[in-house]
């Protein structure tokens, strides 16, 4: 068992050696043990920073965290530089498990040519699972920075790939054996495989290039909350047709079983995106290997609409995400 607080300098020492690898020239320093800031030479780029934790998983949770962080950068049109993580982990934690999270970490920042630059690692009792947080930074050109919050009347919506993708994956590692008795282990194991398609850095960077007026990478609250959210920040409204957004037949075939609104649930893998020429700009993406497709259209009213049929249903703010019922219902509750 580890002690609580910080790792020593040679638990550390032996994490850290694995970074020592460099992708990127605007990186001037390496994370070594008392260096607690990073120095980044963008030049006439801007430097796009954001933050994110990873609390509803507990598998692949290196993964998920690199390309959450990553997504974000891409839904303003940023191409990731540098993360710092902070890493939290419990006093039963065992060292191999932080050690499998920080190569999980490596793998996937190389997936997206950025380097992790520092951070934190701390074994607390004020955390009963590992809680993976990072810090990212990337650059854009200035004329190129896309805010959620561009949308206009008129332009249409668009998303990538297919809604849930990052929801389906979780619940296939997180309720294995409770899906496995009813749904059958060849769907849990195509679903377990989604985790390797929840980076939107290509489709954010493409789409930014085009003109896309905003984009809002899905994450919590699914397909609806996203909307919700773009248009609030913009202004605006929007209507969106259920039957146009894509669902894999293994996202339908759990939520069907758990009971879940896959409409609802935790989107990673999917970016929303507006641009007044939607034809065009899913044209691009489909010709660069992305399935993409229109969903509906901003609006100049302030509701938010989802047509099903003949009938309208007002899309209102996200609560929480349907992943937190399926925690419920694997507890008891």
């Amino acid at each position: 068992m580890l002690k609580i607080g910080k790792l020593s300098n040679d638990q550390l020492e032996k994490i850290l050696t694995s970074f020592s690898g460099k992708q990127r020239d605007e990186v001037l320093t390496r994370p070594v043990i008392g260096e607690d800031c990073a120095v980044l030479n963008f030049g006439r780029d801007l430097c796009v920073v954001t933050t994110d934790p990873i609390t509803g998983a507990e598998s692949d949770i290196g993964t998920l965290a690199v390309h959450i962080a990553c997504n974000d950068l891409a839904s303003s049109g940023a191409e990731p530089v540098g993360l710092m993580v902070t890493l939290l982990v419990p006093p039963w934690t065992e060292f191999e498990e932080i050690a499998e999270v920080m190569s999980q970490l490596k793998k996937e920042a190389d997936l997206v040519k950025a380097d992790i630059i520092g951070g934190h690692t701390e074994v607390t009792d004020a955390v009963t699972r590992i809680v993976v947080s990072i810090t990212a930074l990337g650059k854009a050109r200035e004329n190129a920075v896309v805010t959620t919050s561009g949308a206009r009347p008129g332009d249409h919506i668009i998303i990538t790939k297919y809604a849930a993708t990052e929801g389906t994956a979780i619940l296939a590692n997180l309720m294995e054996d409770f899906l496995e008795d009813r749904i059958g282990k060849e769907v849990i194991d195509k679903a377990r495989q989604l985790i390797g398609s929840i980076s939107v850095l290509k489709e954010g960077l493409i789409a930014s290039e085009y003109g896309a007026t905003s984009m809002h990478d899905i994450t919590e609250g699914g397909v609806l909350g996203a909307v919700w959210e773009l248009c609030h920040a913009s202004g605006c409204g929007a209507v969106v047709y259920k039957d146009r957004i894509p669902l894999l037949d293994e996202t339908r075939v759990i939520c069907e079983c758990l009971g879940l609104d896959p409409l609802k649930l935790i989107s990673s893998g999917s970016m929303l995106i507006t641009c007044e020429d939607g034809d065009g700009l899913v044209k691009r993406l489909q010709e660069s290997g992305i399935q993409s497709c229109i969903i509906g259209k901003i609006t100049q009213d302030s509701e938010c609409l989802l047509i099903e049929g003949d009938i309208a249903l007002k899309i209102d703010a996200p609560e929480s995400d349907e992943l937190y019922k399926a925690r419920k219902l694997l507890k008891g509750d």
